[in-house]
């Protein structure tokens, strides 16, 4: 499978697409909201990814009234979550290729710490 090329554009362009002022990106670029790509030329540039966090950050401040401190840290927990959810899926995998039902606990990790021998009621 061929890799897929990344089509990326100017500021210039994205500006006008989203009606936004260029210094209003870069803005955005140096509170750490957006990462452009640079070109060989320090051209900023911006890939479909790049769009799509713009487009969030937009609907936060233009739609719902969020300054940016709140979106750095809406976007923060964003990104946990993403890494949750891909932590989640792993820890799933392993699971089914051990074997649904078949998941044992380590002593180190049980809840009640079990000494050897026999269980004993109260």
């Amino acid at each position: 499978m061929a890799k897929r090329e990344r089509k990326y554009v100017m500021i210039s362009t994205v500006a006008e697409r989203f009606d936004i002022h260029p210094q209003t990106l870069r803005l955005y670029e140096r509170e750490g909201l957006l990462e452009p790509t640079r070109s060989a030329g320090n051209t900023r540039l911006y890939d479909s990814a790049t769009l799509d966090r713009l487009e969030l950050i937009l609907t936060l401040t233009r739609d719902m009234g969020v300054n940016l401190a709140g979106v750095e840290v809406i976007l923060r927990l964003r990104e946990q979550l993403d890494e949750l959810r891909r932590r989640v899926e792993a820890l799933e995998g392993r699971l089914q290729e051990d074997g649904e039902g078949s998941v044992t606990v380590r002593r180190n990790f049980s809840l009640v710490r079990v000494e050897g021998g026999p269980l004993v009621k109260p």
